[in-house]
């Protein structure tokens, strides 16, 4: 196997392999914990939009990879973040997430607008991009 190549197993089991310089690991996700909630979502510098999720669910491992590509294109306008509630019901139960995957877009540490369920790439920016800086 050649230097700097990764083999990956995304939610469908399958291994694939991807070369490392062709990722931007600023503009990927990163998970928070309830602990990390608030250093990372109400005291940032920016929108934070925040993915509401568990291993479990299936429509939110078909709108992880949405996410990944819209965190590409939106890097440095929008931080994306993402909650287990299985293991964090803390941060979950306090913006009353009862349906799986919820989003939660923070302007400001305060929530600006909630989308909830599985939706298209095109769905999701016509709702993200009022709030772009």
């Amino acid at each position: 196997m050649l230097a700097g190549t990764v083999i990956s197993r995304p939610y469908n089991g399958r291994a694939t392999i991807e070369d490392e310089e062709d990722k931007d690991p600023v503009a990927r996700s990163i998970t928070i914990t309830d602990a990390t909630f608030k250093a990372e979502v109400y005291e940032a510098d920016k929108p934070v939009l925040v993915d509401f999720w568990a291993q479990w669910c299936g429509p939110c491992k078909a709108l992880a990879p949405i996410l990944e590509e819209l965190a590409g294109e939106l890097a440095g306008q929008i931080k994306f973040v993402k909650v287990d509630v299985d293991a964090n019901p803390a941060s979950a139960a306090s913006f009353g997430v009862q349906s799986i995957p919820t989003l939660i877009l923070f302007k400001n540490g305060k929530p600006a607008e909630r989308l909830v369920g599985l939706m298209p790439k095109g769905q999701l920016m016509e709702r993200l991009t009022p709030h772009l800086l």
